[in-house]
């Protein structure tokens, strides 16, 4: 029986290799079973990791500017053979980088993701891979573009500053002085939210809140969005509003399309494509893919969802573990997962779950009677069979 394990992070937990790692433990307690492992990420958190991890690249640490203009050291990788980057956009403006307190979307800037870049186009890099997701900023990627030399000038002729505050100053985009290294390279932008740049469902009032906006500073920073869309298709010629996923982080979506020339691609899709994990499928018995949480949310786009797809095509049993299944519904079964089970033994709190040993325990334990089941199921299906060959006579 060959069986992929193909885990998401648990994210704040354990990471996606930890996860497979403790699963196949599991697995080969029960016993019995070729066991391949493939750690997965949608674009999000642990984009870096799976996809340096599959294809044995390495990663580089580089000290850049923070969401609040203090450095913070971000981790990047390089993959085959040097010629492409993979960068979280998180690891220079993520909300993990700030202290709850510290959060404010009218101040952060994305600055250190162009820094990112053009490390990596220093080093060679002709293609770059870009998991956007868990920015702590509203400032439609201008903090980003400024870093890789784009201006944005007020009336006056000044610059408009950083940060979503800066949005609704601007006057001018000044494209004059972009680094020349930006020519040689091609973005792929893994996205999986469609959201316009502003507007109800826009990146200020649906993602403001957990930023640390309140109700009038979204209402500021929608203002920002709408005017630099404004200007943008006046000066640019380009549409920002009608791209599906411009407000994503913050609106960098926008920002890669418009001035990088980058479409974005559904996220979790062109990762799965990037880790080789069609190619792991194709005869694959069993999947057990799974992550943190699995709720309705979990159907629309999140790496549990991509896998289980995919799989189907292969017609494989799709099983998926998670540390809490409390929200999880049909819709799961809809996408193609044929069983779901939590993880967690008994009531516990969640600091306690989500304790790395705790959880890796609990994930090897799981493994090993999801394993155990898959057995029986086995001597099952073999019994009726030879029962059926035989005519039924013993």
């Amino acid at each position: 029986m060959k069986i992929v394990v193909a885990m998401d992070s648990l994210k704040g937990s354990v990471s996606s290799e930890d996860a497979n790692r403790a699963i196949a433990k599991g697995l080969r307690l029960a016993g019995g079973m070729d066991i391949h492992q493939v750690p997965i990420a949608d674009g999000g958190e642990g984009t870096v990791a799976a996809l340096v991890s599959a294809h044995k690249g390495t990663l580089v640490h580089v000290n850049v500017t923070g969401p609040l203009g203090k450095p913070v050291k971000a981790t990047y990788g390089l993959i085959k053979k040097g010629t492409t980057a993979v960068i979280e956009i998180a690891e220079a403006c993520g909300l993990p980088l700030l202290k709850k307190e510290e959060l404010n979307s009218m101040s952060t800037t994305s600055y250190g993701v162009g820094e990112l870049i053009l490390d990596a186009a220093g080093k060679g890099c002709t293609d770059i891979i870009i998991g956007l997701g868990g920015s702590s900023t509203t400032d439609a990627g201008i903090g980003m573009l400024q870093a890789l030399g784009f201006q944005f000038l007020t009336d006056t002729g000044s610059s408009a500053g950083y940060g979503g505050r800066s949005l609704k100053h601007i006057s001018v985009i000044d494209s004059s002085n972009v680094h020349p290294s930006l020519e040689k390279v091609c973005f792929h932008v893994a996205c999986d939210v469609t959201n316009p740049l502003h507007g109800p469902n826009g990146a200020a009032f649906v993602f403001g809140k957990q930023k640390g906006a309140g109700p009038q500073e979204m209402a500021s920073l929608d203002e920002g969005l709408k005017h630099f869309s404004s200007l943008a298709s006046k000066q640019l010629g380009i549409d920002l509003q009608s791209i599906p996923g411009s407000g994503a982080a913050g609106g960098l979506g926008a920002a890669f399309t418009a001035f990088l020339h980058s479409p974005l691609l559904p996220g979790v899709d062109y990762i799965l494509t990037e880790l080789g994990l069609r190619e792991m499928l194709h005869d694959a018995d069993v999947v057990i893919t799974g992550e943190g949480k699995l709720d309705g949310q979990s159907s629309m786009g999140k790496a549990p969802s991509g896998v289980a797809k995919l799989a189907k095509q292969f017609g494989s049993t799709v099983i998926a573990l998670a540390g809490d299944v409390s929200d999880a519904d049909k819709s799961l079964h809809e996408i193609g997962i044929d069983a779901y089970f939590s993880i967690v033994p008994g009531p516990v709190t969640l600091e306690k779950a989500m304790e790395l040993d705790s959880a890796t325990h609990n994930l090897t334990r799981t493994g090993e009677q999801v394993g155990r089941m898959l057995l029986l199921s086995m001597k099952t299906k073999d019994y009726t069979r030879s029962n059926q060959h035989s005519g039924g006579h013993h």
